[in-house]
């Protein structure tokens, strides 16, 4: 069984890469499931339409997973409620449209738990996400409710996506952060089974800040005349990573780095 996830997707330029190239990586790589981050798949760099999920399911992917940004394109608020592959934080204040969890069918017949969680360090307020997470792993459990277990967590700062990493250790096929847009080098299978990277990365023009126009970011840096962010709309490089999964356990047991194309990848 292997599980493929992308991290956010930057505007046109990383919805691009993804349409064009998914479905070749998918045969190539002989991938089962594929779970992407759409927080930031909108041509303004934040949000996504119902007209760009559909892309991108019809480019192969199986799941969406998002992040803060989620509303900023407010048809979102609709869709969300009738496009079930489309999850939004788990962990989101109360009475938010949508949900946070999932569970789907793998091209080979496996059941694939997807979970969307989103930090409390310098993000938008959300309910306690480990309180979440501890609700969670006592409602359902690895095996019994579905096959695999891919925990999306959405948020800023590094130790915060370690720890939940390792509170899911032995309890989920992959914890894997997003948000923050550059791949981290740490790609690995903790001492219980769990595949971890601190982020995945994004799926855009890295030749930017972290997927917006430099020189737009440069100049509101050092307080000159800018317009609000926009995305860089070089190559792209589709970021994230693979993992090989133990269909009697449910957990890992090989993972690594997924770079394709553009600045990252001479």
């Amino acid at each position: 069984m292997k599980i493929f996830f992308l991290g956010d997707i930057v505007g046109k330029s990383g919805r691009k890469s993804v349409v064009e190239n998914l479905k070749d990586i998918i045969q190539k790589k002989k991938i089962d499931f594929v779970i992407v981050n759409g927080e930031n798949a909108a041509d303004q760099g934040v949000g996504i339409t119902e007209e760009i999920s559909n892309d991108l399911f019809n480019s192969g992917v199986d799941v969406i997973t998002t992040g803060n940004h989620v509303w900023d394109q407010k048809e979102t608020i609709d869709h969300i409620e009738r496009e079930t592959r489309l999850l939004r934080p788990e962990n989101l204040l109360k009475n938010s449209p949508g949900k946070g969890f999932g569970i789907y069918e793998s091209k080979n017949g496996y059941k694939v738990g997807v979970l969307n969680l989103m930090g409390n360090v310098f993000m938008k307020k959300c309910d306690d996400v480990f309180e979440v997470a501890t609700m969670f792993k006592n409602k359902y459990k690895l095996q019994e409710d579905f096959d695999f277990l891919v925990v999306d967590f959405h948020g800023e700062i590094t130790s915060e996506k370690m720890a939940m990493g390792h509170f899911f250790d032995g309890k989920a096929t992959l914890v894997v952060g997003t948000h923050t847009h550059i791949p981290t080098n740490d790609v690995r299978v903790l001492i219980n089974g769990t595949a971890y990277q601190t982020d995945a990365g994004m799926c855009g023009d890295y030749d930017s800040v972290i997927g917006m126009n430099k020189k737009n970011s440069l100049n509101r840096f050092l307080k000159k005349d800018s317009t609000k962010h926009f995305p860089a709309e070089g190559n792209a490089t589709l970021s994230g990573l693979i993992v090989e999964c133990n269909i009697d356990n449910g957990l890992a047991y090989k993972a690594e780095p997924f770079i394709y194309g553009g600045e990252l990848i001479k």
